[in-house]
């Protein structure tokens, strides 16, 4: 299983801000175990179901100690018998790109 997620306090006070509480919820996901990866929009997450879950639910409670509302906002591949999707999935993208390049752009050079 592979979840894409966001979250964050829906009502802050100013002393961290929504910054302080997302990184709790990111700092749970790393001590987590998981593989995982966070950029500009999301945190990706990786592993079976339960596992999966029960580290939504801690970063919920993260920020949820921080806030009295919580926004969270995911989307799950679910795929039984398919693991390490996070890089499978980006290395299969670059593959195309590198086989097709699009016109005006160089393809792989090959000695």
């Amino acid at each position: 299983m592979l979840v894409a997620f966001s979250i964050s306090p829906a009502v802050t006070d100013d002393s961290g801000g929504v910054s302080e509480a997302v990184a709790a919820a990111v700092r749970m996901v790393r001590e987590s175990g998981l593989p995982h990866e966070t950029n500009a929009m999301f945190t990706n997450v990786e592993g079976e179901w339960d596992e999966v879950m029960a580290v939504l639910k801690q970063a919920v409670d993260v920020v949820a100690a921080r806030s009295p509302r919580v926004s969270l906002v995911l989307k799950a591949d679910i795929r039984a018998g398919h693991h390490d999707q996070l890089a499978y999935k980006v290395k299969r993208i670059e593959e195309h790109l590198d086989s097709n390049p699009s016109p005006g752009r160089p393809g792989p050079s090959h000695p």
